[in-house]
């Protein structure tokens, strides 16, 4: 499981430097100030939640049966999903409602944030 965890990560920290690269020279003519702030903070939460799927491969490795943990670096991943791919699509469709999923990528953040406290602080 630690291996997956680490693949996931470094392969969205290369997504998130390719993306970000994007935004900052492919999009910035094309967007307005406000959806590619909107873009940007999707770059950014996934960013974060790279290192958080790399935090959670390297805990495995130590705590290898620790279930808290793994989930967490499943929820991570659902969060990235829901949280910055849809800013990435509502910053370049337009489509307002895209924004009414992001809310769950956010919850998803924060409980696999508590499940990775909650891991950290019970493995054995």
């Amino acid at each position: 499981m630690a291996r997956i965890f680490l693949t996931l990560g470094a392969i969205n920290a290369f997504l998130c430097v390719a993306f970000g690269a994007f935004g900052a020279h492919g999009l910035k003519q094309r967007l307005s100030t406000d959806m590619l702030a909107v873009y940007q903070t999707g770059v950014q939460y996934h960013f974060y939640h790279a290192l958080g799927l790399l935090a959670v491969g390297l805990m495995l490795l130590h705590f290898p049966a620790s279930r808290p943990i793994a989930f967490s670096g499943w929820l991570m991943l659902a969060g990235i999903v829901l949280f910055s791919v849809s800013l990435y699509a509502l910053s370049l469709t337009g489509i307002r409602g895209l924004g009414m999923i992001t809310p769950f990528g956010g919850v998803a953040f924060l409980s696999a944030w508590a499940m990775f406290a909650y891991g950290s602080w019970a493995a054995k």
